[in-house]
């Protein structure tokens, strides 16, 4: 897969406000601060597309960009910061559902997890859930510059052997690094052998 056009789109508050026309969507989520706007500029090649921001919590918002004209990708707002107040964590959380439970054009919900912590019960708790709603979801575990290989490769085992405890088989699990670009093409190959069979299923 290679992206040669990102473009912002719209930014809503729930699934009515999503642009036209529809189109495939991969979203990405993931707790505050977990590198997630800087993995969607990563993955399309552009710095400057998704806001970053040292404070977590910044993405309040679902966030479109438009891909190759053809299919979206979709930043949602993290999950899980403890500073922000109860009433605006639940207002989050109200578009996180609002999302996950009602988009007809979700394809696969990428959820990303720091690679330097174990699993978080949070984390587990989301994941858990989304099995339950039958909402397809691949991991991409961030910022694996920040380990060395014996560390990454021992993170990724783990991980496994913690998912693994709920589902067989396991979901798709990438590791990468904004900053080195390691594991990007993995998880473009990914979303364009996705498309594909959606094509060839229709």
């Amino acid at each position: 897969m290679k992206i040669t056009k990102a473009e912002y789109v719209a930014s809503s508050v729930s699934v009515a406000g999503s642009p036209a026309p529809a189109k495939k969507e991969f979203a990405f989520i993931g707790r505050s601060n977990v590198g997630k706007s800087s993995l969607i500029n990563c993955l399309t090649g552009n710095g400057s597309l998704a806001h970053t921001s040292s404070t977590p919590g910044k993405t309040q918002c679902i966030n479109h960009f438009i891909i190759n004209d053809s299919w979206y990708i979709v930043d949602l707002p993290g999950y899980g910061y403890a500073k922000m107040s109860q009433k605006r964590r639940d207002a989050l959380a109200k578009i996180i559902g609002d999302y996950i439970d009602h988009s007809e054009n979700l394809v696969v919900l990428f959820v990303l997890l720091d690679s330097r912590h174990d699993l978080m019960k949070i984390d587990l708790d989301f994941l858990i859930s989304l099995g339950e709603k039958g909402v397809p979801f691949a991991i991409i575990l961030t910022k694996s510059d920040k380990l060395g290989t014996n560390a990454l490769a021992s993170r990724l085992a783990a991980t496994k052997k913690a998912i693994g405890e709920y589902w067989e088989p396991l979901p798709p699990i990438f590791a990468t690094s904004s900053h080195t670009g390691a594991g990007r093409e993995q998880v473009l190959d990914y979303i364009g052998d996705v498309l594909k069979q959606l094509e060839k299923e229709q």
